[in-house]
Order: structure tokens, then C-alpha cells, then sequence
């Protein structure tokens, strides 16, 4: 019998207090961002921004070799690090060998914010897997959680430390159907070994459910879901459990919307103005 589905409160997760943030920034935790397509750069700083404000210590950031200096200007606080692109400016999945060192010290790995080419994203899956270490968690967004179903042998040895953001058509893409019903995290982290966040519900693999009481129109926005990946992957990064990490971020994403709606309005504000929010929220959660 499935265990009952918690709802997410400020009590309950000051009872579950996130790992003290370390001394150093390599305490505090390394990330690694893999995405940004020449057209859509701003996702993975978005993502990468939102892992820094949780605190996490140290970015780095790989993207389309075309956008990479560009980005570094505009982030000074990341590394970031030039992928070969195809002629269209997708990360074409070749050349990873650049960061393998970066695959090896990150002690949390995102993949996906800003890939835009299913074929190319399946490539750069198959090239990555092997470098990935045996225990680092792996934060799979975007196209590359909906081209998962087609890399088995990249999805299989993620299986235990790896954690999924799918929206409802990621999700039906996962589960190959058509719609997905108010059990599809929960079938999706069974399925694929993986603690899973979509729409407000977390599951973990071991059957445990939660579920938001908050969360405003206003978030489904551009940008919002790479807010919400990196600021998971940034609590990654500092320690936390994969379940953990997913109820803590998609609460802090879901009251960062409830605030700016109260200021800005229920919807027009702007994934960006997410990020910001962030800390503070962080504090006062603090025990």
C-alpha cells in the first residue's frame, strides 16, 4: 500500500533542514550546467544563477562553442566552456572530452536547459554517460529528459541518483502515452529509478509522494522550468537527497511566483525576477 502523499509547509522542511552550507566553494558545492544552443543561451544562465543563489559554491557552464564568450561576459561568476555545434548552432554531442574534468569534480550535473535538437541531445547523452561519475546526482531538463525513453543504456546507470523535471508533455513522452494522469511522478520515478518533480508533485523511487499548496499561474512562464532545475541542482550540489533537493526547490520555486504575484501581478513577471527571491526564502526557511 502506497504510503500517504505529505504536503510541502514551512514546517515541514524546517523539520528537514537542508546540509549546512560549507566554508569554501568547493564545500559549498560544484555544478555543472550542459546545455545552451546558439539561440538559446539564456537558459542555462538562468539555470546556472539559480544554482549559485540556493548556494551552491562553484559553476561551470558548457554551451554551443558560438555563445561561449558571450556568456562568460554576461556571467563572470561561472566557467564556461565552448561544445562543438552543428551548422544550426545545437550542441551536436561530440568533443566532451573538454569536460571530463568538470564531469569528474562536479558534485551535481545538469543536463538539458536550452538544447533544442532531439537527435543531437540523444548523441550528447550517449557521449556523457560514461563520464559521469558512478554516484554523482544527475539532473536530467528539457529536451533531455524527453528524448530519455530512446537512451536506456544512458537511463539504466543513472538509476538511484538521478532526477527528473518533467513538464505534463515531458512526462507523457516518459511514460509513452498519450495524457498523464495525477500519478504520472510516481510512475515516472518507479520506471526510471529517479526522484521526479512535475506539476507540483514529488515522488521518490521508494514510493513516497508530496505535494504543493502554493504555486501561481504566473509560473508557467519562459524560463521558469530552468529556474526551477538549477535551483535543484544547486541544493544538489550541497548535499542534499535527491527527494530532498526536489521538494526544497519546487517549494522555494512555487513561493518565489506567490510573492512576485503579489507585487507584480498573478502573471507578466519574468522568470528572471525568480532567481532574486530565492535567499531570502532560503532564510527564513532556516531553522
Amino acid at each position: 500500500m502506497p504510503s500517504p502523499t505529505e504536503t510541502i509547509t514551512p514546517a515541514l522542511l524546517r523539520d528537514w533542514p537542508l546540509p549546512a552550507p560549507g566554508g569554501t566553494k568547493y564545500a559549498r558545492g560544484q555544478v555543472l550546467v550542459v546545455g545552451g544552443a546558439r539561440g538559446t543561451p539564456g537558459a542555462t544562465l538562468l539555470a546556472g544563477t539559480a544554482a549559485l543563489r540556493v548556494g551552491a559554491g562553484r559553476l561551470t557552464l558548457a554551451v554551443a562553442r558560438s555563445v561561449a564568450v558571450a556568456l562568460a561576459v554576461a556571467f563572470p561568476e561561472a566557467g564556461v566552456v565552448g561544445l562543438p555545434e552543428t551548422e544550426a548552432g545545437a550542441v551536436d554531442g561530440t568533443g566532451t572530452d573538454v569536460i571530463e574534468g568538470d564531469l569528474e569534480a562536479a558534485d551535481a550535473v545538469l543536463v538539458g536547459p536550452g538544447l533544442d535538437d532531439a537527435d543531437r541531445t540523444v548523441a550528447l547523452l550517449q557521449a556523457l554517460g560514461p563520464r559521469l561519475g558512478p554516484r554523482t546526482p544527475v539532473l536530467l531538463d528539457a529536451f533531455a529528459l524527453g528524448v530519455l525513453p530512446r537512451v536506456p543504456e544512458v537511463a539504466e546507470p543513472l538509476g538511484g541518483h538521478l532526477v527528473l523535471t518533467p513538464n505534463p508533455a515531458e512526462a507523457a513522452l516518459l511514460l509513452g502515452v498519450d495524457e498523464v494522469g495525477d500519478d504520472a511522478a510516481a510512475r515516472i520515478a518507479a520506471d526510471y529509478g529517479a526522484a521526479v518533480t512535475c506539476q507540483g508533485t514529488i515522488a521518490a523511487q521508494d514510493g513516497r509522494t508530496w505535494q504543493l499548496g502554493t504555486g501561481m499561474p504566473g509560473l508557467a512562464t519562459s524560463g521558469s522550468g530552468d529556474v526551477l532545475a538549477g535551483a535543484l541542482v544547486g541544493l544538489l550540489a550541497r548535499g542534499a537527497d535527491a527527494e530532498q533537493a526536489a521538494c526544497w526547490a519546487t517549494y522555494l520555486h512555487a513561493v518565489a511566483g506567490d510573492r512576485l504575484a503579489t507585487r507584480t501581478g498573478r502573471v507578466g513577471y519574468l522568470a528572471r525576477e525568480l532567481v532574486g527571491e530565492l535567499p531570502t526564502l532560503l532564510t527564513e526557511l532556516s531553522p
